[in-house]
């Protein structure tokens, strides 16, 4: 269980809140499609996985394949989704793609479990697990938490990554809090009031709760002591050794997509609705230009999309290892390349 199945389960909720009906939560198996319009380009031929069914958070992917950045960049890209019960990893692992896009922390924790992932590019600069609270809660920091629930889906993935982040910032101990496995469910636990706090994301539980009339107020992870590595790309040992032209081509195509997204949102949602069944269904597509307007802050500057930070990645090591997260210690230098982002 990790970030794709959360943000899956989210987003059904919020389709069914939205009143889109049943037909939005069919389930979708894995599948592969060229990008862009019309028969596959000439080029080189490269793979993405994308670690979810088609959504908007894919949108660099789908902006970068219908501008024609990919096939610009001498590639045949063919971007391929994968089913609600696939592994996160598996496909990359088996040779059936070549470049999977998730969390550094997430291909931390693979590479610590004989996976030989390697992180090339990171979008997200900033993190995007948030602690969830009522509006009127009197929760104003994480230190606040001492005594109170907090609900996280589970021990696995990135909101627990970020709860322990969060309790470590804040001095505390996971006893001194009352943990709270609640499953996907973390719009009804605050409404109901089941737990005093939730784990989710910014960019999506957030503002799915705002749009279902929930006034939430959200704490973000500090950047630093501990820090965590958010969503990029990444591949394994040997691609990075044969095919760095390729990958380093993919990589400056989706940084020019990411680009034209922050500057139009709106026409990064009607060219992803190719991509995504029912995007251009009215609440579904207001809520996905909700979820791309809440994205933005997390690429970070402009000129920086896809950095690299050392001294990030060797802090996060640390930290994984001290949490326990990782089943042998990983050497940040093995789990990133700064070499690919100009």
């Amino acid at each position: 269980m990790n970030r794709r199945h959360f943000l899956r389960m989210a987003t059904l909720a919020g389709l069914a809140t939205a009143g889109l009906g049943a037909t939005a939560c069919v389930q979708r198996t894995p599948s592969a499609a060229p990008a862009g319009s019309g028969s596959a380009a000439a080029g080189a031929k490269v793979t993405v996985g994308l670690t979810y069914t088609p959504d908007i958070q894919f949108s660099p992917f789908y902006v970068a394949a219908e501008k024609g950045y990919f096939k610009d960049a001498g590639l045949d890209v063919t971007l391929r989704h994968h089913g609600a019960s696939e592994s996160l990893f598996g496909a990359i692992q088996a040779g059936q793609e070549d470049i999977v896009y998730a969390g550094g922390d997430e291909m931390m924790q693979a590479r610590s479990q004989d996976v030989p992932l390697v992180n090339f590019a990171t979008y997200y600069q900033d993190y995007p697990v948030v602690l969830v609270v009522p509006e009127d809660s009197p929760i104003q920091s994480a230190a606040d938490l001492r005594g109170r629930s907090v609900g996280v889906p589970g021990p696995y993935g990135e909101t627990w990554f970020g709860l322990l982040a969060l309790l470590k910032q804040a001095g505390l101990a996971q006893t001194d809090v009352e943990v709270k496995h609640i499953g996907y469910t973390q719009q009804a636990a605050i409404t109901t009031k089941q737990v005093d706090a939730v784990m989710g994301y910014v960019n999506n539980d957030a503002v799915r709760l705002q749009a279902a009339g929930v006034p939430v107020r959200t704490l973000p992870i500090a950047q630093a002591d501990p820090p965590l590595v958010g969503i990029g790309l990444g591949t394994t040992d040997e691609l990075l050794k044969t095919r760095q032209t390729e990958l380093r081509k993919v990589h400056e195509a989706v940084v020019l997509a990411i680009a034209d997204i922050v500057a139009d949102p709106d026409e990064a949602v009607r060219l992803s609705a190719k991509y995504v069944p029912g995007l251009n269904v009215g609440p579904q597509k207001e809520s996905a230009l909700a979820t791309l307007k809440a994205t933005i802050p997390l690429f970070g500057e402009v000129g920086n999309y896809g950095r690299q930070n050392a001294a990030t990645w060797e802090a996060m090591a640390a930290f994984m290892g001290e949490m326990e997260l990782l089943a042998k210690p990983v050497p940040a230098a093995e789990a990133y390349t700064a070499d690919l982002v100009s």
